[in-house]
């Protein structure tokens, strides 16, 4: 790491900041610094400790793309690291300086700029995806896949930490099938350039945590507008709720969005829901075809389950959404309930799932409660899992932790705030060859990509 990067005095700096862009959009106001360099990292009791402290020197609101460039030109410059925040509705701590310096807000660049004709949503980097998703549905379209915050999330925050979400079920994750077509990023360079990464070349960018350059336009494929039902089913066993989300995740007839199942007690924690859920049966929640929702009945009742709740998907959104309490929103309900509650990010093997789920099981109890997500991953239905888990000691999550690997179920791991650990990383990844490229001095988001060194290019 540069000397100058990890000496940086913000007396100097932040007031040639305050003098080079116009009054107001430069924050040093404590408060308001503090807020702005916190996501949700407090989901992970580890993380909470370890970024509890960390916070910005200062932050700047861009307004414009200009801004954006005058900002890593000053910072290349002056080396000042650089942390960019979206909506901060992450889960890792992606969007928290680790070394001070400057908070870079792209929340006012929030435009959709375009719904294409031919599917494609064409967006500023702070477009919220409830947003996108309205607008994409009045054209005849929507979102391929979203995260349970996508009321909040930001397009380019759920691209530069996110990876599932409603829709993978049929569209698969965000690297897959195209669905990122295009982002313009900026480069950390006394001049910056922008870069126009196209096909594979995105994955120098999707879950990066913006360590590899400042994205200012993306582009993403949009699926054909479906009319979708929600449909919440309960089950005596957990065993059965799982059998009948399994059927339905891979049943090819189904036009699905939301495969979900929940052991029990994990419904309990469902507030707003629990007047529907009998108590002590597990749940499961569908997004399925509106014209699908009586043949979707009926199966639940054959299999033993009842239908616990019916709505159709509203937006604008009114009543409840089952998406709600899905994906990660499931460890928020959890975590009302019970602050000592924390999660796994999970993959389960297709075949092996009740083997390994019978294992995990044995040997945790109720420590680890099941909380499901079916999507597809390169084609493949996969049973994934965002496990609740009783927190006792780091030890035990490591245990937790080390005994999915002795049975073949896949980590993300969503108690470590650096990329290479997070599951989603090669040696040779692309993101370190585009780290040297667009940000040579290693300013941008500095500590989150571990193995970097300034001034070094991987081959």
């Amino acid at each position: 790491m540069h000397k100058d990067l990890l000496a940086h005095d913000p007396g100097r700096w932040i007031p040639k900041l305050e003098a080079m862009l116009p009054r107001g959009q430069v924050v040093t106001t404590a408060s308001e610094v503090e807020r702005l360099s916190k996501d949700f990292y407090w989901y992970s009791p580890v993380l909470e400790r370890q970024l509890r402290d960390k916070r910005g020197d200062a932050a700047v609101r861009a307004r414009n793309v200009g801004d954006v460039r005058e900002v890593l030109s000053f910072a290349s410059r002056e080396g000042v690291p650089v942390t960019v925040r979206g909506a901060g509705t992450g889960n890792y701590g992606q969007c928290i300086p680790l070394r001070g310096g400057i908070l870079l807000d792209l929340g006012e660049l929030d435009r959709v700029l375009a719904i294409t004709g031919d599917g494609c949503a064409v967006c500023e980097p702070g477009a919220r995806l409830g947003v996108v998703e309205s607008t994409a549905r009045k054209a005849g379209w929507e979102l391929r896949c979203y995260p349970s915050t996508y009321q909040k999330a930001s397009v380019g925050g759920f691209l530069a930490g996110g990876s599932g979400g409603i829709g993978s079920i049929t569209h698969g994750v965000l690297r897959d099938n195209g669905t990122v077509r295009r982002i313009r990023l900026m480069t950390v360079e006394e001049e910056p350039r922008e870069v126009v990464l196209e096909g594979g070349d995105v994955l120098r960018a999707l879950h990066a945590w913006g360590t590899t350059g400042v994205m200012v336009e993306v582009t993403v494929a949009l699926a054909p507008r479906v009319d979708w039902a929600q449909l919440a089913a309960s089950f005596p066993t957990f065993d059965g709720c799982l059998g009948f989300a399994e059927a339905v995740a891979n049943g090819d007839g189904w036009r699905k969005r939301l495969v979900s199942a929940f052991e029990w007690p994990i419904p309990a924690w469902f507030t707003p829901l629990v007047k529907w859920v009998p108590k002590g049966e597990a749940l499961a929640f569908f997004e399925v075809a509106q014209d699908q929702l009586g043949a979707l009945e009926r199966e639940v009742a054959e299999a033993g389950g009842v239908v616990a709740f019916v709505s159709p998907y509203h937006e604008p959104r009114r009543g409840a959404q089952l998406s709600d309490y899905t994906w990660n929103h499931t460890t928020l309900w959890a975590k009302k309930a019970d602050p000592t509650l924390t999660y796994l990010q999970a993959g389960f093997d297709p075949v092996r799932v009740r083997e390994q789920i019978a294992s995990l099981k044995e040997r945790f109890g109720d420590e680890l409660l099941m909380h499901m997500e079916y999507l597809k991953s390169g084609g493949v239905v996969v049973p994934g899992a965002l496990p609740v888990v009783r927190f006792t000691s780091e030890a035990r999550l490591q245990d937790m932790i080390d005994h999915c690997g002795r049975i073949g179920v896949g980590i993300a791991n969503p108690h470590i705030n650096h990329l290479e650990g997070s599951g989603r990383w090669r040696p040779d990844d692309a993101k370190l060859v585009a780290k040297g490229e667009y940000d040579p001095r290693g300013l941008l988001n500095p500590g989150k990509m571990a193995g970097y060194t300034p001034g070094r290019v991987a081959a």
